[in-house]
């Protein structure tokens, strides 16, 4: 007999514990997971403007290079971590595709492209609570003028690390460790029973 790999998101056995909560809520909060996000690591120079123009070409868009800012097109994001550092987000199963592309746009340039698409999943916080969730476990300011749409940062929620981007008016999408999902979706549906 051979044993068959099963791919199984972190979050698999909260779908029920997220359609609950979203039933219960009214639609004023919904969490789903959204796994197996294609996520590379980007570094390289931002004062390398032949390379940061190539990655533009290869990305559809230039990466962002105002601290905590967001750049997508198309269903690709990038994320300002550092002043070199980007997540480069893609849907599942492209993280291959979006290295290619990037190396492609290298040139011979020194950098840095990791695939760290198993490290973290995807939660998406949705909602007029949403907001008010997160603020219970956050130390950042989640006021529209300080994490407005298209701002990310990197933060702890709890006692967890995690990148928060802001999607839209009702949206948050929190990266979190693969390691730490269990802990953050409790957390999370613990601090909304409080």
């Amino acid at each position: 007999m051979i044993a068959e790999a099963v791919r199984r998101s972190p979050l698999a056995e909260y779908v029920d514990k997220f359609a609950a909560l979203s039933a219960d809520s009214r639609g004023d909060l919904s969490i789903r997971e959204v796994p197996f996000v294609s996520q590379l690591n980007l570094r390289a120079d931002p004062k390398d403007a032949v390379l940061i123009q190539s990655f533009a070409a290869v990305l559809g868009f230039a990466l962002p290079t105002v601290p905590n800012t967001v750049a997508s097109r198309e269903g690709r994001r990038a994320l300002w971590l550092a002043p070199d550092e980007w997540l480069v987000v893609g849907p599942e199963g492209q993280q291959g595709v979006i290295e290619q592309e990037l190396r492609n746009g290298l040139n011979g340039a020194f950098s840095s492209i990791v695939d760290v698409s198993a490290n973290r999943t995807v939660l998406e916080l949705r909602g007029a609570m949403a907001r008010d969730l997160l603020t219970h476990g956050v130390a950042i300011d989640l006021d529209e003028r300080s994490l407005g749409i298209g701002r990310c940062a990197q933060t702890m929620l709890a006692k967890a690390q995690v990148i928060l981007e802001r999607r839209d008016d009702s949206a948050f999408v929190l990266y979190v460790r693969a390691s730490f999902a269990h802990y953050v979706a409790d957390w999370l549906l613990d601090a909304l029973a409080e």
